[in-house]
């Protein structure tokens, strides 16, 4: 079996995350390409794809907001996630299980003797009339003294009900407070019901989503990607249509056949990533792209820069200017890609108002 080492599945997923060149794909493709953008930080998915589209424009991605042709929601790993209409309806209710025990996990105790079937019934009343609500809202809504507001508004709008949150949240340069209301009610249509088939045809669907996304990748790394728990049923099913490989460490990897996996020596252009980006959360093993040392960053919220495929600075904002912190030396020449790169995130953040980036001394 064919062996990919680190070099040669980063290039893939640089690839495949639109990151090697920049697409030129309308915002709603490239949104729905990715399988989503992490966004519990409402301002991030806009970097995420100025570094990934040719020609961005930020009102491109708000209109989608306002046009309800991609939503705000709970989802893959209980996290905030940027989807679109169609992806949301579809993948919910695959999700559900895992939001339930995930909220279980953090309020252990908190739910004990609690029937969250009523639970669920009860919100979805309150939330039937359409009127968007914060977590607090929704649970004091309820009258229930116990298990207290939080747990009980993150048990409802994380896990029990599907929910979109409402613009203006994560419209560009606006800063706004979380207003919930049902997915259902947002869209104008309904969830899909879970399928009772047990080769699991939305698993498949995530899976070669993944795959185009991400793969070459293990099962291990969809799992870490979507929370779910392995997909064992869908990825059974499917296996004839895959391809297999080995990383340097002797894990199986799936793969879609015509996926693009250029050669390990593909120039790979500097690239800026938004904290908490997926093209390094997606994988159980993020050493693709990351290195070890490095790995706490990227749970951090810390913003990257990608130098030759790998993390290799830090970069913040200040006054209208990109400051990158170098975790490596940097040659001449990539101080100068950095610098570049810098320069047209800091006018792109600032609409053209500023230009300036400024690099840190590298470390010895």
């Amino acid at each position: 079996m064919t062996v990919l080492d680190t070099r040669a599945l980063g290039r893939a997923t640089l690839a495949r995350q639109f990151l090697l060149d920049r697409a030129r794909v309308p915002t709603l493709d490239a949104v729905a390409h990715l399988c989503g953008l992490q966004a519990q930080e409402p301002q991030e998915p806009f970097v995420g794809l100025w570094s990934r589209l040719h020609a961005f424009a930020p009102a491109e991605l708000s209109d989608l907001l306002t046009g309800r042709a991609v939503v705000r929601t709970h989802l893959m790993r209980r996290t905030v996630h940027l989807v679109t209409a169609d992806d949301a309806l579809a993948w919910r209710a695959r999700h559900d299980a895992m939001l339930r025990q995930r909220v279980l996990g953090t309020y252990r105790g908190d739910f004990a003797g609690t029937d969250l079937d009523e639970l669920a019934a009860a919100g979805r009343a309150v939330m039937a009339d359409g009127e968007p609500r914060s977590m607090t809202e929704l649970a004091r809504a309820l009258g229930r003294p116990t298990p207290g507001p939080r747990p009980l508004g993150e048990m409802l709008v994380a896990a029990l009900l599907p929910m979109a949150q409402m613009p203006p949240r994560g419209l560009w340069r606006t800063k706004a407070g979380v207003r919930n209301v049902l997915l259902s009610s947002w869209l104008g249509r309904v969830v899909d019901p879970p399928s009772r088939d047990a080769s699991d045809p939305v698993g498949q669907a995530l899976v070669r989503r993944y795959l185009a996304a991400y793969g070459p990748a293990a099962s291990a790394d969809v799992r870490a990607w979507c929370g779910l728990a392995g997909l064992p049923a869908a990825i059974s099913a499917m296996r004839e249509e895959l391809v297999t490989f080995r990383d340097e460490r002797g894990r199986e990897l799936l793969d879609l056949p015509d996926a693009p996996r250029p050669h390990p020596d593909t120039p790979a252009p500097v690239r800026f990533l938004p904290a908490f980006d997926n093209a390094i959360l997606g994988y159980h093993d993020r050493g693709r792209i990351i290195d070890d040392a490095h790995r706490g960053l990227s749970v951090a919220g810390e913003r990257v820069v990608l130098l030759d495929g790998r993390v290799s600075a830090t970069w913040t904002v200040r006054d209208g200017a990109v400051t990158v912190t170098p975790l490596r030396r940097f040659s001449r020449a990539d101080h100068i890609e950095v610098a570049e790169q810098g320069e047209a995130l800091a006018a792109f953040l600032s609409d053209g108002e500023h230009h300036r980036a400024r690099i840190a001394a590298s470390p010895h």
